[in-house]
């Protein structure tokens, strides 16, 4: 019971990162509502298509991938027709009527029990949509879970420690909106306010609406945090350690020893920015391997510095590769990862590990995971997550002098 304990801790503290900022305008666009008929439905809906989406994105099929693409657009054309409603309440009296002629046609309830009913099934939708284009952050227990899935494939035990996630996310959510709701009460009965109120969230619905659509949600809110989450979350695995935990800390640098080798690329693996590389090819070289994925905050934290080494110690014999390992389904899509290598500006060779092929031959579990591999090819230091950038760089140096390479830059990056 102490991982699914574990899953539910961290959905709490996702309140605290900053991937929860683009659900907040659509969950507090609820602020006001009553919390049984409007707020349970909305949370409910986000959680369970937020679990059922994540459990089927580890399936892997075409399918999914295009399932979950028209989903998103369904969900962003609904999303911007509730932000619209918010800031226009003509409209939002025009797309109710369909609704409620269509409630008085099929039940014969009282009309005080027919409008409970469509509010409850209209925040239900709205929660639908939030889930499918809800990505959250993958701390060290949301990675631990989808690592798992990805590795072992989807099965009930998956769905149900995503499931207990997506409740953690959904109490902090439900705390924080019951605290909104009495400054909104508040702010309601100053003349006006109740007005500006609702046009303020639609606002914030449009905008919301518009950062995910043009897939800005991750790198807008990169830099803002209201707590080190991933530590908070390495605290707790420490505390409580799930089986699937043992043996993940990074081995120490003292010595730089041998840790394996650099398992060979797969055949017919996609490659941008490179031809496909071997190990033969990269012999002599200092090797460099991220393994990524573009929607991952933590991992694009780590980008600067991972652009700034590449540059810098390109003439110097250090080749750094991307592996592009999926989170969610929508990372799969090899549009989607040329637009973010692109958009990102990276420049060095990127592989697409959507099978996790790459990924298992490194016996990884985390997002970010970095690998030094020497000129031998043998793998010679490792560090998950962010942070210990120096550390890192002075790696690199003592990995390129050994290979012989001469007025090694020894200062340190600072991006």
């Amino acid at each position: 019971m102490a991982l699914p304990l574990l899953a539910y801790l961290a959905g709490l503290l996702t309140i605290l990162s900053p991937c929860i900022l683009p659900v907040l305008p659509f969950v507090f666009s609820r602020v006001g509502h009553s919390f049984v008929s409007s707020t349970l439905p909305l949370l409910a809906g986000m959680v369970l298509t937020f679990a059922a989406m994540a459990s089927l994105a580890v399936l892997g099929g075409g399918w999914v991938v295009q399932a979950h693409q028209w989903g998103r657009m369904a969900a962003l054309a609904l999303l911007a027709l509730f932000g619209l409603a918010l800031l226009c309440p003509a409209l939002a009296d025009r797309l109710g009527r369909p609704l409620v002629s269509l409630g008085a046609v099929v039940s014969r309830r009282s009309d005080r029990a027919q409008r409970r009913g469509e509010a409850i099934a209209a925040s239900a939708l709205l929660g639908v949509a939030v889930g499918l284009l809800w990505a959250p952050c993958a701390g060290p227990i949301l990675g631990l879970i989808l690592t798992g899935a990805a590795l072992r494939g989807g099965n009930t035990g998956t769905a149900l420690l995503l499931l207990a996630y997506g409740l953690g996310a959904a109490t902090s959510l439900a705390v924080a909106l019951l605290a909104g709701g009495r400054l909104a009460s508040t702010l309601r009965r100053s003349l006006g306010a109740g007005v500006w109120l609702r046009r303020g969230l639609g606002a914030a619905v449009l905008a919301a609406v518009g950062v995910s659509a043009l897939g800005l949600e991750q790198t807008s809110f990169a830099g803002w945090a209201l707590a080190d989450t991933n530590r908070l979350e390495q605290a707790l695995l420490t505390r409580v350690p799930p089986p699937e935990a043992a043996n993940q800390s990074a081995p120490a640098m003292s010595r730089l020893p041998v840790l394996g080798t650099l398992p060979p690329f797969p055949k017919g693996a996609t490659w941008l920015n490179s031809p496909p590389l071997s190990r033969d090819q990269l012999w002599g070289k200092v090797v460099l391997v991220d393994i990524w994925t573009y929607s991952c905050i933590n991992c694009l934290r780590t980008l600067p510095h991972v652009r700034a080494w590449a540059s810098k110690y390109k003439d110097h014999g250090l080749v750094v590769i991307g592996v592009h390992s999926p989170e969610f389904a929508f990372e799969r899509d090899l549009g989607n990862v040329r637009a973010a290598v692109r958009k990102l500006g990276l420049t060095y060779p990127v592989v697409i590990d959507n099978n996790f092929a790459i990924w298992k031959s490194f016996n990884n579990r985390y997002w970010p995971a970095f690998y030094f591999i020497d000129s031998q090819g043998r793998i010679r230091h490792s560090h998950f997550g962010e942070g210990a950038y120096d550390t890192s760089e002075r790696t690199i140096q003592e990995l390129l002098r050994e290979a012989g390479q001469k007025n090694v830059p020894t200062g340190l990056v600072r991006p």
